[in-house]
Formats: structure tokens, sequence, C-alpha cells
């Protein structure tokens, strides 16, 4: 690994000495959680601690190295938080955020974009683009790790990855957690890579709060099921009603518009849910509201006010977690 300041819980090595550990990340592709253990996601997550504790620095740890951003779709979050991950960590940036400017826009293919920015000297490819498998063919095309950033409505496994981190954080486990995960279940790509990390875990129950038109895949439910994870479908008000004192999170996704393939099937479930107030006012005290953001009308702000929302804190997560998935895939095996 390149050097870093900081203890290293792992090993049990005093505060100050070498960080040292099973490194199982060097040189890996993050395509999908279906390929994460739970070992893996724990390393992310204990490393991570570290940097948000700062008994760990990895400031300037991959000096020399080039991490390249190729976002086809737009972001804010992911984006910036790879961006200012890997500069911290004193990585070299090349990036295409707007394909508009570039040779993309004239029809470029994403086989060719990926072995140019190989030729550049990338040492890793951080990839957002709207198609489904696009990050799985970049990872078979490159010689180089790709970290799925999004891809489609397929997955987004760092935003999984921070989403586990935070509960962990919040909840002190992840095993036996009780998640309601509310909105647009079917073309979402939080949820699949959440589900599938969650079932790494033990006696985790998830509620699918979703209009028929919206739940969750059937892949996803299949894979889950397969696992032995606990399942629900939720659909009618009352029965969220009903359910909200189990929770010991509610997941809330927006209704993505752009990925309907019908614009008339948009119009029928918009504005299904709205997390209120109100409605949290029949959950317990400690449940904990979380959004992958952008929001739209789904979440009032009001909510913003209550000691439920975890969502800022969420998305602030981002940044010390992608820093250090970033240290573990660029760093040798340990």
């Amino acid at each position: 690994m390149p050097p870093v300041e900081g203890g290293a819980r792992e090993s049990g090595a005093e505060g100050g000495a070498p960080l040292t550990f099973k490194n199982t990340f060097a040189g890996r592709d993050i395509v999908s959680c279906r390929d994460l253990s739970r070992e893996d996601a724990e390393l992310v997550f204990s490393l991570t601690d570290g940097v948000v504790s700062n008994s760990v620095r990895l400031e300037g740890s991959l000096r020399g190295k080039k991490v390249a951003l190729i976002f086809v779709e737009p972001s804010t979050r992911t984006f910036q938080s790879f961006y200012v991950a890997a500069r911290s960590l004193g990585a070299e940036v090349l990036s295409i955020h707007d394909p508009e400017i570039s040779s993309i826009a004239k029809g470029e293919t994403l086989y060719d974009t990926v072995k140019m920015i190989e030729g550049y000297g990338a040492d890793c490819i951080v990839l957002r683009h709207p198609a489904r498998g696009a990050a799985r063919f970049a990872a078979e095309t490159a010689s180089i790790p790709i970290i799925n950033a999004g891809s489609g409505s397929q997955e987004h496994p760092t935003q999984a990855l921070l989403d586990c981190y935070t509960i962990k954080s919040k909840i002190g486990r992840i095993d036996g957690v009780r998640i309601g995960m509310l909105g647009d279940l079917r073309f979402s790509r939080t949820i699949p890579s959440l589900c599938y990390l969650l079932s790494r875990y033990s006696g985790v129950k998830i509620f699918f709060i979703a209009p028929p038109l919206l739940q969750v895949r059937r892949e996803v439910e299949l894979y889950l099921s397969e696992r032995g994870v606990e399942l629900r479908r939720v659909a009618e008000t009352d029965e969220i009603r009903e359910v909200m004192p189990e929770l010991d999170v509610l997941y809330v996704t927006r209704i993505q518009k752009e990925r309907f393939p019908d614009p008339t099937e948009y119009e029928r479930v918009k504005g299904s849910y709205v997390v209120d107030a109100k409605l949290l006012s029949y959950a317990r005290s400690s449940l904990g509201v979380m959004h992958p953001l952008p929001r739209v009308d789904e979440l009032s702000p009001e909510v913003d006010r209550l000691s439920n929302a975890w969502y800022f804190e969420q998305a602030r997560n981002g940044l010390p977690l992608r820093k250090s998935l970033l240290y573990l895939v660029l760093g040798e095996a340990g």
C-alpha cells in the first residue's frame, strides 16, 4: 500500500504506525455490489472510520497516480466527491464531465473513449453512463480498474457502500436492520446495489414501498429471496402507516421521469408518496430517513428540521468513503 499516516485498527498497531491490512481491492473493478463480500464492505467502512475521525490520513498517498472521471450523465454529489477525493489523495484528475464538448458528442464509442483515456496513462476510470451494462463493458475493455459511478438504471455500488456505512455509523450495526425502500424502486440504480449489499448481512428485513408500476425489479427480488432476505411489498397508504413503526430506516427515492419509456406511465405515478412530518409521526422517534438525492417533491423540506433526517450526513459520507475506496483500489495487495 502507499504510505499513509495513522493507526491501523486491523493490525492492532499503535497510533502513528503504518496502516497495514489485507487489501482485497487492489487493482479491482467495482462494478456491482454482487461482487462484494461482507468482508470487503467492512474493510471500506473501517478505513472510512479512520478518515472521518482523522486517525488515518490518506492525503497525498496517491501522488503520481491519475484518476479519470468519465461522466456521460449529469452528476453533482458523485462527481464532486470523487473529484475532491482524488485531488486530496494527491492524484491527477482527467475529467470528462460535459459530454457535449467531448468527442462523445461526435459519436465516439465507449470502447474508444476508454481506450483513449487508458492511453493517456490513467490508473483508474470512474464511469457514469446512462446505459445498463456500460460499467461491465468498460471493465471488460480496460486493463485498468473501472469504478461504476452509476450505470443506467442498473447499479450504483459506491452509493450503496456509503448508504450502508451511514446506517452502521448511525445505528451501530447493519445485521438485523429493518429498512423501508420507498418511491421509484423499478428504475432506481441505488436500490438494487443497496439490496445486494444488505444481503451480505444477517437478519435484514426489507419493505418495498411503491405502487405496482414502480415495484422492485424481479431479478433483484429473486436475488434476495435466494439469500434468505425477508421481504415484504407495500403499496397502499394505510399499509405504509402500519409498517412505519417497524422500521429502523426509511430510504426514499425520487420518481425518475427521465427513465420512463412512456411519459403517460410517469403521469400515473408521479407524487404517489410524500414523506413529511405527518407520515413520520407514525414511526418510532429513532427512525432515520435517507435519500440518495436529488429530491423533487417526495421528501418534504419540513423533515430537514427533524432528528430523523440523515440524508445530508449520508451525502457528506460520500467524500471520506470514496477517498478510502480510491486508496484501496489504487494501492497494492496487502
